[in-house]
């Protein structure tokens, strides 16, 4: 089969090194891919938002399955245009893909149908934005885009000036562009995150390994969100008991709304949750695999990737067996100096050998995020550079043998967090 990936980040990485194992696999196309994609896959120089390229693409090389990696695509109907071309393609469509796509909608749906969230108010001015704030007297108050915003658009703050700053940034300033046109104000939730990453055919819905994601930039969750500084699963605090209240309360009601607002949803569905004192909660809908939750869920998935997809696609998600292994997992970030705010590209990387660590530990892999390929070495082109992923019997493990490894590796400015999965 030749497959063709949409995406050029750590997410994208890990579905091939998956895909990879299939032996039905002939060709994998990363569009358009990273310098350490381009070791397990051919790397074409086609936008993920270029959607007239990406058909003509497929068209013209014979793909027989796509899947869309990351979410700007799947909103725009990435999904819709390739199906109509004849290619079956795993993501969902976009009329589905709205549950990420807008803040607006999925808080209305999560309103209308009983799905337990937050408390909100939605804005599409900045004035009555401000003087809904001004009347507000609990802080911390959390205030996010609309819109996709590559997982920065939301801001906690802490006092009554951070919020009118918030307001400003984006629906002023425009830093999030078109995405801050709407504004969602909500109550700020305690308690510890998880994420649930889950296939669905839109009839079942089979949950993967769940994760905690650590956003915040710096050790101690200080500093700005990011999209990400790295991963464990499975996340220690999702026990049996909180699994099965999130799937009676959370994921199968959640299928059930989009399936009734003539909205199915096919693909990964990403629940974003928190545990509060009155149960799990949705902090939000993700219309596709986690970054870098991917890095460490995909790694402990025993099942074939690529039978599960096409059986989401074929809606017979109920016939394929979808097992994971009772390891653990710890993904950490290396990140460009400055990130998440301004930072310098091009630098050479150091520590790496055709993209992964020369002494080929068989439980660590390096998945590239923001790496190219300049007269043949690995240089920077983001602001999350690597995810260093190490597998392990205990969660423990996992996380010392990430920090071994991660140490191997060199950039000018590089910067990591040294408190992934330790602090649980």
């Amino acid at each position: 089969m030749n497959i063709m990936v949409v995406g050029g980040g750590g997410r994208e990485h890990a579905i091939i090194r998956k895909l990879k194992e299939n032996s039905d696999v002939k060709r994998i196309f990363a569009l358009p891919g990273n310098g350490g994609i381009s070791y397990d896959a051919e790397c074409v120089a086609i936008s993920a938002t270029d959607l007239d390229g990406i058909v003509d693409f497929a068209s013209r090389n014979s793909v027989d399955f796509a899947i869309i990696g990351p979410d700007n695509p799947l909103v725009m109907g990435a999904v819709d245009r390739l199906q109509a071309a004849g290619i079956p393609t795993f993501g969902p469509a976009k009329d589905a893909a709205i549950l990420e796509g807008s803040k607006a909608f999925s808080k209305e749906l999560m309103k209308k149908y009983g799905i337990p969230t937050a408390t909100y108010e939605t804005f599409d001015s900045p004035e009555d934005a401000l003087v809904y704030l001004n009347k507000s007297t609990k802080y911390p108050i959390v205030i996010q885009a609309d819109g996709l915003a590559l997982g920065k658009g939301v801001i906690i703050a802490e006092d009554p000036k951070q919020a009118e700053e918030a307001v400003h940034s984006i629906m002023v300033e425009q830093k999030f562009g078109d995405s801050g046109n709407l504004v969602v104000i909500e109550e700020f939730l305690s308690g510890k995150e998880v994420s649930v990453l889950a296939f669905t055919d839109a009839k079942t819905l089979i949950p993967m390994v769940s994760s905690m994601d650590h956003k915040r930039v710096f050790d101690g969750d200080a500093g700005p969100n990011t999209g990400g500084m790295g991963t464990i699963a499975p996340n220690p605090y999702y026990t049996e008991e909180i699994a099965g209240r999130c799937m009676e309360e959370i994921f199968l009601p959640t299928l059930r709304a989009m399936n009734q607002e003539k909205r199915p949803f096919k693909g990964c569905l990403y629940f974003g949750l928190i545990l509060t004192l009155d149960g799990p909660k949705v902090i939000e809908y993700n219309c596709r695999f986690g970054d870098p939750e991917a890095q460490v869920v995909l790694p402990l998935l025993s099942s074939d990737l690529l039978s599960i997809m096409q059986a989401v696609v074929e809606e017979r998600l109920d016939e394929v067996p979808v097992v994971f292994s009772h390891d653990s997992a710890c993904c950490v970030v290396a990140a460009s100096g400055g990130y998440p705010g301004n930072y310098e590209t091009g630098l050479p990387i150091s520590g790496l050998t055709d993209g992964q660590l020369p002494d080929k530990d068989a439980g660590v892999v390096v998945f590239h995020a923001g790496t190219s390929r300049s007269d043949g070495h690995l240089v920077t082109s983001g602001g999350r550079v690597l995810g260093v992923t190490a597998k392990a019997s205990s969660l423990s493990s996992a996380v010392l043998k990430a920090y071994q490894s991660i140490e191997g590796l060199t950039f000018l400015g590089m910067h990591f967090r040294r408190d992934i999965g330790r602090n649980q």
